[in-house]
C-alpha cells in the first residue's frame, strides 16, 4: 500500500495554514515545558472560546445543555474540556485522549548540596531516558514551591535570553577511556545526574544576614545559593520538601531542515497530540455527540496516581456533567462511558534512515505522511496493547477517507526490537472503543525531539472530523 506525502496536495492558501498552526504549536511547545503550564495555558485559550469552569457550573446548579462548553481541571496537572453534543450522554462521548508530562530530570526533596566549592541539585529522572544524552545540555528549571502558609511559588530558570542557566557534567574525552568502555546504559549512572548550580561562596556579611545556621560557613557556596533563592523567590532550603521543580532543556523549540518543514524541541512526546486534541475540539461548532479532550499526567511512568489516567477524575467528571444535564444515574453512566469512542493520541517512531534495522518499513511511520493509526502498540506479543477492533478501524478510515485527511499506519519498531505503551488500554477497560493515533517523531524521549509539520497539521485535522463525525 502506497501512501503519498501530505505535501504534495497543498495549494499555496492550505500551506499557510499548516505553517500557521506549526508557528502556533512551536511557540506553545517553548513556552509549555511542564504540565501545570500545559494546564494553564489550555485553561486560558479554553476560556476565551467560551468555555466555563464545570466547578462554577456545580457550584452555581447551572444546567447544561447541547452547544454548552465546560472544563475541569485536576490539581493544576490534568484537565478535561466537554462540549455538549445534541445526543443524550447516554449513547457515548467521541472522545480526544493525550498526556501532557514528558520525561524530565525531577529535584529530590533535598536536592542542594556543597562538593569542593561547587554547589549542585540532586536529581531523580522521570520516564524513560537515554541519561547520557542529558549532559553537557543547558537546562531550565520550572516548577512551583509550596510553603507552609498556603502559598505555592513559581519558578522559571533559565528561559529568558538574560536568565542563567544550568546543566550536568560529563568526563572530559581525554579521561574516559573506562568510560567508554561501559554499556549506553551506564555510561552515566541514574546518581551521577547532578545539576551545577553556582560557585561562588557567600560573603561574611551576607552570611551573618541570610544565615545563621552553624556549618554555614563549610558550605558557603550552598548558603549563596540559599541568599538567591530567598532574596528571589522567598524560599528555604527546607521548603523544596514540598517543591515539584523540574529540569528540562532550557530555550525554545525552533523550525528543524533547511526548508523549514520540521519542528525540533523539547516535550512533542505528548504535547504534539495534546495541542491538536485541544485545538480541535475548541475548533467545533455544532455536534451530534458530545466532544471529549482529555490532557492527563504521569503516562511516562505508568498514568498512576491522582493525576493519571488510572484515576477516577474522568470517570466522576462524566458523571458531573450528567448530572447537571439532569441524566445521571450509575446505569446511564456505565452506557455512557461503554458507548463512547476513543482515539488515544500519542506519538510513534518515525522512520530513521540512519538506524533502518529499528524499523520494518511496511508497518512503520514516515514524515509527511499524514497522522498515524496504530491498531496496537505494547511490547513483544502485544503486550500491554489495546489492540483495537478491524470495525472501528473501518469506520475510521471511512471518517478520514471522506474528509481527505491523510493518513497512514505503522507499529513501533520490530517486533522484538521494544515497544510502548499509552492510555489507550486504561479507557479501553469501559469496553469503549478505543484506537491509538498520533504523530510520528523522531529522537522520541531525547532531550530534543523532532515532528513534521504536515504531520502535525493532518493530525489536527483528523481529531476534528473524528469528533464530528465518529
Amino acid at each position: 500500500m502506497e501512501n503519498k506525502t501530505a505535501w504534495d496536495k497543498y495549494g499555496e492558501k492550505e500551506l499557510k495554514k499548516v505553517h500557521k498552526f506549526a508557528e502556533e504549536y512551536r511557540c506553545f511547545l517553548s513556552e509549555c515545558k511542564t504540565e501545570r503550564e500545559c494546564v494553564r495555558r489550555f485553561k486560558e485559550l479554553a476560556e476565551k472560546q467560551g468555555y466555563e469552569d464545570l466547578a462554577d457550573v456545580i457550584r452555581e446548579k447551572k444546567t447544561l445543555k447541547a452547544g454548552d462548553k465546560v472544563y475541569a481541571i485536576n490539581r493544576g496537572k490534568g484537565m478535561i474540556l466537554f462540549h455538549i453534543g445534541e445526543e443524550s450522554l447516554e449513547k457515548g462521548m467521541n472522545i480526544l485522549g493525550a498526556h501532557i508530562d514528558s520525561p524530565r530530570i525531577d529535584l529530590k526533596q533535598n536536592p542542594l548540596y556543597e562538593d569542593t566549592g561547587l554547589a549542585l541539585l540532586d536529581t531523580h529522572y522521570y520516564g524513560g531516558i537515554k541519561k547520557y544524552q542529558w549532559v553537557t545540555t543547558p537546562l531550565a528549571l520550572h516548577g512551583v514551591v509550596a510553603l507552609k502558609n498556603g502559598e505555592v511559588v513559581d519558578i522559571v530558570i533559565g528561559e529568558k535570553d538574560t536568565d542563567p542557566v544550568v546543566g550536568i557534567s560529563d568526563l572530559l574525552i581525554h579521561l574516559a577511556s573506562e568510560q567508554m568502555e561501559k554499556k549506553g546504559n551506564k555510561i552515566v549512572e541514574g546518581e551521577a545526574l547532578d545539576i551545577l548550580v553556582g560557585s561562588i561562596p557567600v560573603k561574611s556579611d551576607d552570611k551573618d544576614k541570610h544565615d545563621k545556621e552553624k556549618d554555614v560557613c563549610k558550605e558557603k557556596v550552598k548558603a549563596n545559593i540559599l541568599r538567591i533563592l530567598k532574596e528571589k523567590y522567598g524560599i528555604s532550603e527546607e521548603d523544596f520538601i514540598s517543591a515539584e521543580i523540574e529540569a528540562v532543556p532550557a530555550g525554545s523549540a525552533r523550525n528543524y531542515g533547511i526548508d523549514e518543514s520540521m519542528i525540533i524541541g523539547y516535550g512533542h512526546d505528548d504535547r504534539v497530540c495534546a495541542y491538536p486534541s485541544f485545538d480541535a475540539l475548541i475548533e467545533t461548532k455544532k455536534l451530534k455527540k458530545t466532544g471529549v479532550c482529555i490532557l492527563v499526567d504521569k503516562e511516562e511512568i505508568g498514568s498512576v496516581g491522582a493525576t493519571g489516567m488510572h484515576s477516577k477524575f474522568f470517570e466522576n467528571m462524566v458523571a458531573e456533567v450528567m448530572d447537571r444535564m439532569g441524566e445521571y444515574s450509575e446505569l446511564k453512566l456505565r452506557r455512557a462511558l461503554y458507548n463512547s469512542k476513543m482515539l488515544s493520541s500519542d506519538v510513534t517512531a518515525a522512520y530513521d534512515p540512519n538506524y533502518p534495522s529499528a524499523s520494518e518499513k511496511k508497518n512503520t511511520a514516515y514524515f509527511g505522511r499524514g497522522m498515524v493509526l496504530m491498531k496496537y502498540t505494547g511490547s513483544r506479543g502485544k503486550s500491554g496493547s489495546n489492540d483495537a477492533s478491524a470495525e472501528f478501524i473501518g469506520e475510521l478510515r471511512k471518517i478520514m477517507d471522506e474528509n481527505k485527511v491523510n493518513y497512514q499506519t505503522s507499529e513501533l519498531g520490530k517486533v522484538d526490537q521494544g515497544g510502548g505503551g499509552t492510555i489507550a488500554y486504561i479507557l479501553a477497560n469501559y469496553g469503549m472503543d478505543v484506537m491509538d493515533c498520533g504523530v510520528a517523531v523522531q529522537n522520541m524521549h531525547a532531550p530534543y525531539e523532532v515532528i513534521s509539520k504536515a504531520d502535525l497539521y493532518e493530525t489536527k485535522c483528523g481529531y476534528k472530523v473524528f469528533l464530528e463525525n465518529a
